[in-house]
């Protein structure tokens, strides 16, 4: 897939992490029914590999589906036979390279302007420039935007509806969100209040598309 024409097209990632694996496959399919069309299971909730086989095989193989928190090569590899067709890392590392190796389009975590251009060395699709909201918000952004133009930057961590308005305002390509639209849904909580809260996001990216 081209993942850096889909972060441009959609200008928002879900995160679903959580403890209860099928609340956290319904939370994917939920969120694919509100029209939130990338969606990244993260490898820190429990059993997320099988969330991913199981969401990969109800939403079909042509729908985006990611797998975050790919750390090692072996995560990349696992995530890869899961039915993953991207991979979202925190860092830089033996993650992102075998990713790229499997065919998987990577979006890359990073901070500073070192760790930019590396990934950019790299070849990653896009930069994960993580954790936003504790290193200065759309204003880090905006901040980076100086020496690097073009980089496409996607905003993630503690990431609410504010702050979401605020880094596409300053030149995000996406935002990546994840406790502030999913909430309680990945561990059993409401799947109408997960609802309500896609709506919200789609409709604040709706207003970015417009910046």
């Amino acid at each position: 897939m081209d993942l850096t024409a889909a972060l441009a097209t959609h200008r928002l990632v879900a995160i679903v992490r959580g403890d209860d694996p099928d609340a956290a496959l319904r939370t994917v399919l939920t969120l694919v029914e509100e029209g939130i069309e990338l969606v990244e299971v993260s490898l820190s909730g429990k059993d997320a590999l099988s969330v991913i086989e199981r969401a990969r095989h109800a939403l079909g193989p042509d729908h985006p589906l990611g797998a975050g928190t790919v750390l090692t090569a072996e995560d990349a590899r696992a995530a890869h036979r899961a039915g993953a067709d991207f991979a979202v890392t925190p860092g830089l590392g033996d993650g992102v390279t075998t990713a790229q190796e499997l065919g998987l389009p990577v979006l890359a975590g990073v901070l500073t302007p070192t760790e930019i251009i590396a990934a950019r060395a790299m070849g990653v699709a896009a930069l994960k420039v993580f954790p936003i909201a504790q290193s200065g918000g759309a204003a880090y952004l905006k901040a980076l935007r100086g020496p690097f133009t073009d980089a496409p930057f996607v905003p993630v961590g503690g990431v609410d509806e504010a702050a979401a308005r605020a880094c596409l305002a300053a030149g995000a390509v996406a935002v990546g969100v994840g406790s502030p639209l999913i909430g309680d849904a990945a561990d059993g909580g409401s799947i109408a209040a997960l609802r309500e809260r896609a709506r919200l996001f789609r409709a604040v990216v709706a207003e970015g598309e417009n910046l």
